[in-house]
């Protein structure tokens, strides 16, 4: 098979994979539609607020296994009572460093105006690093969506407030 026709083939199977998707999204139900700030080159952060924290802004990644939080926010949780200490993970960092970094469980966040997730661990990283919505959050919500147009993140199975 020529190169011409394998492209061809994997265009119409790629095709016939989006089709099957887009259907069974469609017939998902999502229960909130949080609008999406663009900043910079593809970053894009919604509204959410952490039990005994307050309102933060949350980087959304879906390429991070878990949502993260900083030594700050910790800090403030701990004094309140409203995180607990699961484990902790050793793993290879973006810039190739290995660190093993503590795992907690969040009592209560709120995503957007009115989806609450509940116990969804967040790793801690040092200093003041940004908040990041990874997947150990939004595996909660899902099926979820992420739209780039318009700017906005469609989440499932949240609870109501």
């Amino acid at each position: 098979m020529n190169a011409k026709r394998l492209n061809q083939a994997s265009l119409a199977f790629l095709s016939a994979v989006l089709c099957l998707l887009a259907t069974s999204i469609q017939g998902a139900e999502f229960d909130t539609t949080i609008p999406m700030d663009r900043r910079n080159t593809q970053t894009y952060y919604i509204q959410g607020v952490i039990h005994g924290f307050g309102g933060v802004d949350l980087m959304v990644d879906t390429g991070a296994g878990y949502m993260t939080i900083n030594e700050a926010t910790l800090a403030v949780l701990r004094q309140k009572g409203n995180v607990e200490y699961v484990k902790e993970l050793t793993g290879k960092m973006a810039d190739g460093t290995r660190r093993t970094i503590p795992v907690y469980r969040l009592s209560k966040l709120t995503l957007g105006n009115d989806c609450v997730l509940r116990n969804v661990e967040a790793a801690v990283l040092p200093r003041k690093t940004r908040l990041i919505l990874g997947l150990s959050a939004l595996e909660k919500a899902a099926p979820f969506v992420f739209s780039i147009d318009p700017p906005s993140l469609a989440l499932s199975n949240c609870v109501s407030l």
